[in-house]
C-alpha cells in the first residue's frame, strides 16, 4: 500500500477515534465539582469512561503514524520538531488514559477527595498539551512562513490561527472556573477543534500529493511556490 494512502486513512481515522473518546466520555465533572460529585459521576458513567480510554488507546497507534508520515513530508529542521510534538502528543495522551482508566475502575472504593485530585491531574493534560500542539504547528507555520513549506494558503491561515490560539491556550495552567479552566471549554472545545482541524487537513492535503511528496520534500530555506 502507497505511504499516501496509509497516511490518509491513518489521519482519518485519528480523528474518527478522537470525536468517539469524546463522544464516549461526554459531559465529566468540571473543576468547580466536589469531591462526592465526582464519586457520582464516575459510579454512573464507568463504563462510558472505559470506552473513552478504549479509543485513546487505540489512537495512540494510529496517530503514531499519522505523524511520522507527515514527519517524512517536511523539510529539515522542521520535521523533527513536528515530530517530537507528536511523540509528546501521543505520550501525554497515553498517561491521561490511565489515569481516567483507573478513576473507572473501582468505582465503589473512590473516596471523594482522592477522586477530585486524580480528576485534577487528568484536567492538566489539556493545559500540558498546548506545549505538544505548539511544537507540531509552529514548525509547518514558520517553514511556510519562510518559503521552505507549499501549502495552501487557508492551511496556512488555519495553522497561524491554531497556534497563536494554542499559545494564548497556555494560560489555563492558572485558570481555576470556567472557560480557561484546566479542562474546560478553551482546552476541550475551541483549542481542540482548531487542532484537530488543522491536523486533518494537514495530513489529507500532503497525502493527496501523492509519494512523490515525500523525496521532493524541499530544504529548508529553498524558496517554494504556494499551492492554491
Amino acid at each position: 500500500m502507497r505511504s499516501s494512502t496509509i497516511l490518509l486513512t491513518t489521519t482519518v481515522a485519528s480523528v474518527v477515534l478522537y470525536v468517539a473518546a469524546a463522544g464516549a466520555l461526554g459531559t465529566p465533572p468540571d473543576a468547580t465539582a466536589a469531591g462526592d460529585e465526582v464519586v457520582a459521576w464516575f459510579a454512573a458513567h464507568g463504563s462510558a469512561v472505559r470506552t473513552y480510554v478504549w479509543c485513546l488507546t487505540l489512537l495512540a497507534p494510529v496517530a503514531g503514524v499519522s505523524v511520522a508520515l507527515v514527519r517524512e513530508r517536511l523539510p529539515r529542521p522542521y520535521r523533527d520538531v513536528y515530530f517530537l510534538g507528536g511523540v509528546t502528543f501521543v505520550a501525554e495522551t497515553a498517561v491521561v488514559g490511565w489515569i481516567w482508566g483507573a478513576l473507572s475502575a473501582h468505582q465503589g472504593m473512590l473516596e471523594a477527595g482522592t477522586a477530585r485530585a486524580l480528576l485534577d491531574v487528568a484536567a492538566f493534560w489539556g493545559p500540558v498539551l498546548t506545549g505538544s500542539t505548539v511544537t507540531m504547528l509552529a514548525p509547518v507555520v514558520v517553514a511556510t512562513a519562510r518559503g521552505a513549506l507549499a501549502l495552501p494558503r487557508w492551511l496556512t491561515v488555519l495553522g497561524a490561527v491554531a497556534l497563536v490560539e494554542q499559545i494564548v491556550e497556555t494560560i489555563t495552567v492558572f485558570g481555576r472556573t470556567g472557560f480557561t479552566a484546566p479542562g474546560g471549554p478553551m482546552n476541550l472545545y475551541l483549542g481542540a477543534v482548531l487542532t484537530l482541524a488543522w491536523f486533518a487537513a494537514l495530513g489529507i492535503v500532503l497525502a493527496r500529493r501523492g509519494d512523490a511528496g515525500v523525496a521532493a520534500a524541499p530544504a529548508a530555506g529553498t524558496a517554494v511556490e504556494p499551492v492554491r
